[in-house]
């Protein structure tokens, strides 16, 4: 028998009596559009196979990983199944144009030679053919594996590098946010479209007279305004399109560092997370960015009013970070939310709202140590006791500056209408744009042509509907007002603010509004619960006060019966019964703790609450004895007794208000009337003698 010597020598009937499996990948779908030949080289290997003895109908062909990286097998349908098959039995050969075909991570190519070779399974590739359980092969095989991967390292790294060197000068070209554009000479400029121009500074000026991302959306949505986008992908890649403002795009245009005129590169980097293997972009402090170059192209802020707006944010952000942030200003009463400190422990202090009937009190509490690891709460305050305090000394410090400000404000409010209503009319002459391009279009038409004469008039229909929805809107915002003062709103204003303080306890300013002004002019608001309660409020401009307050009652102590009352209960108590002491305290003008006036079971339950003796006790401890105790000594019936005392043999006082009596126990003068009735007197007997008849009778 002839020996076999090369390629062939290795296949043997086991392997041929199994399936053949060609893998097929490239990288991205650009190379697979682009780079045909590849494709074309890959699936050449088909005839390999053939050449080796396989049937063309037990190789099976893999390309279903086209388009995906071969650094990780975690998109890899193909790759999973191919190695699952191995595992199994069912592959004789793996066959693939080159090892960074099949894997670019030594982890992943590894596991792969390792289940080939416990399973007996060749592998083919351009240069020849392998067994894995051969050790020369597999020590190969090894090699071109870790070739493989530092190729693609070396890839990145000079990709990465270039990048790197053009972002440190500065000249890097990278996708630019909306209302920015590069000019035929390559430099950054504002975008030539006005109404772009309009809406990207709307959003910052918005912001600064909201002071939140989410009240430059409300405010977007209650105007009618819309926000411009530049489409990054399909075929109408790089067109404007306008939509609803969305608080997520709100955010991506504060927080960009573009629209302050700056280049930079290196804002954000991805790091794994410990513990979860996962990663994820991580904000980096500015002096560790790659590139930073202020003044680079123009912007629509400057740098400083983008640090303040940044600033700003942080504070807002409430979901995020921790003691540090204070919040926006909310709906509810509590003056001093977000920005009240505990002057124990120094951290900040939540609010907690109680219902009072048909009002809300806040309460400012320290928790922060209690949600972390359940200790107990630091201390509570009372709010209303403290937001009164600081609203008093804001009234004091703001009365004088009061007109100015109201002015200015009027006419904040006049420029931001005016401003409004150019964008809702440079809308409305967009669409009639769009509108007219359309006719034109479908009037250019060949009418011969339906298919393309029906779809350009549904695009005019579609402009159409566009051209009277932003028209029906610019008018009907325009008929509701546009927000600028009459004389008359501006006499109002004026009147009120030189009454500054009706006008901050006037109940139609909101809650918001209130705290928006605190937060203007105070820091923050330390809280001391002692004795007393003690606020340090630290202003804006560095000034520092002092305010003490006494602790206000508890409920029970506000309905708390006044000590005087309590007083003269006791003192009454010694000759009154509980009726008539109320009727005297009614008659002097006392009252009980909830205003209403005595009553004797009032009475008694003061009583009761302050552990005074009863009137009855009070006789007992003189001397006095109830009505079947003096009867038992005298040794009479309870009427008896009292017939005495209507005589006026027995000295009695009036115990309580049911008309029972307490006794005086008579002394030894006491002389006790006759009891019963008196001796009836009988006639003298006749002592005529009776003579005896005859006969025997009388």
């Amino acid at each position: 028998m002839e020996t076999l010597f090369g390629p062939a020598a290795k296949v043997t009937a086991a392997h041929l009596a199994q399936d053949a499996y060609l893998y097929i990948r490239q990288s991205s779908l650009k190379q697979v559009l682009n780079n045909t030949e590849s494709t074309v080289r890959q699936y050449g290997l088909k005839e390999r196979a053939v050449a080796l003895g396989w049937p063309a109908d037990k190789i099976i062909v893999i390309d279903t990983d086209q388009g995906h990286s071969g650094a990780s097998v975690a998109d890899r349908e193909g790759f999973q199944r191919l190695v699952t098959e191995v595992g199994m039995g069912h592959a004789g050969i793996v066959l693939g144009l080159e090892v960074s075909r099949l894997a670019r991570n030594n982890s992943d190519w590894h596991k792969l030679l390792e289940i080939c070779a416990m399973s007996g399974t060749l592998i083919l590739d351009e240069d020849g053919l392998y067994d894995p359980c051969d050790f020369n092969d597999r020590l190969l095989l090894g090699l071109k594996g870790s070739l493989s991967e530092a190729e693609l390292h070396l890839l990145k790294a000079r990709l990465r590098g270039g990048q790197l060197s053009k972002a440190r000068r500065g000249e890097l070209v990278s996708p630019l946010p909306i209302g920015l554009v590069y000019d035929g000479a390559g430099k950054v400029v504002l975008d030539p479209d006005a109404a772009v121009q309009q809406a990207i500074r709307a959003v910052f000026e918005l912001f600064d007279a909201t002071g939140s991302a989410t009240g430059v959306v409300k405010a977007f949505h209650h105007q009618g305004l819309r926000l411009p986008r530049r489409l990054a992908h399909g075929p109408d890649k790089g067109q404007v399109v306008w939509a609803p403002a969305a608080h997520s795009r709100i955010l991506y245009i504060l927080h960009n560092p573009r629209y302050a005129g700056v280049f930079f590169y290196g804002r954000y980097q991805h790091k794994p997370t410990p513990g979860t293997g996962k990663s994820g972009p991580r904000l980096q402090p500015r002096d560790q960015w790659v590139a930073f170059f202020p003044d680079h192209h123009p912007g629509y802020i400057t740098l400083a009013k983008y640090d303040t707006n940044q600033a700003r944010l942080a504070a807002n952000a409430t979901a995020h970070g921790k003691d540090r942030r204070h919040g926006p200003p909310r709906e509810g009463p509590a003056l001093l939310q977000g920005i009240v400190i505990c002057g124990i422990c120094g951290r900040r202090m939540t609010v907690r709202y109680h219902q009072r009937k048909d009002r809300l009190e806040p309460e400012y509490v320290c928790q922060a140590k209690g949600i972390q690891y359940g200790n107990p709460i630091c201390q509570r305050v009372h709010g209303a006791i403290v937001d009164d305090a600081v609203g008093e000394l804001l009234v004091t410090a703001l009365t004088p500056h009061a007109v100015q400000a109201a002015l200015a404000v009027a006419d904040e409010l006049a420029a931001r209408a005016d401003e409004a209503d150019q964008l809702r009319a440079a809308s409305v002459e967009r669409a009639q744009y769009q509108a007219d391009l359309a006719r034109r279009r479908y009037l250019a038409v060949d009418p011969d042509n339906r298919l393309v004469a029906t779809s350009l008039e549904a695009d005019w229909n579609a402009a159409l509907r566009e051209l009277a929805e932003a028209t029906e809107t610019y008018e009907k915002t325009k008929a509701t007002g546009t927000g600028v003062l009459d004389e008359a709103q501006r006499a109002r204003i004026t009147a009120l603010a030189r009454d500054f303080p009706a006008l901050w306890a006037d109940p139609n300013t909101p809650d918001r509004e209130r705290k928006r002004l605190v937060r203007l002019l105070v820091t923050d608001v330390t809280l001391v619960r002692a004795q007393q309660i003690t606020a340090h409020v630290r202003l804006a401009g560095g000034q520092e006060h002092t305010l003490v307050r006494p602790v206000p009652l508890a409920s029970w102590q506000i309905r708390q019966t006044p000590p005087e009352v309590v007083a003269a209960i006791d003192a009454l108590l010694d000759d009154h019964t509980d009726g008539q002491i109320a009727g005297i305290l009614t008659e002097r003008g006392h009252l009980s703790g909830l205003g209403q006036p005595l009553s004797p079971g009032i009475i008694k339950h003061i009583r009761r609450a302050y552990h005074l003796r009863s009137h009855p006790q009070r006789l007992a401890d003189q001397g006095l004895f109830s009505l079947n105790e003096i009867a038992r000594r005298l040794r009479v019936h309870t009427n008896t007794v009292k017939k005495w005392r209507n005589e006026g043999l027995l000295t009695g006082r009036l115990a309580n208000d049911k008309g029972e009596y307490f006794y005086q126990l008579p002394g030894p003068e006491f002389t006790r009337p006759h009891i019963g009735r008196p001796p009836r007197t009988r006639p003298a007997l006749d002592e005529t003698p009776i003579e005896s008849a005859q006969g025997g009778a009388v």
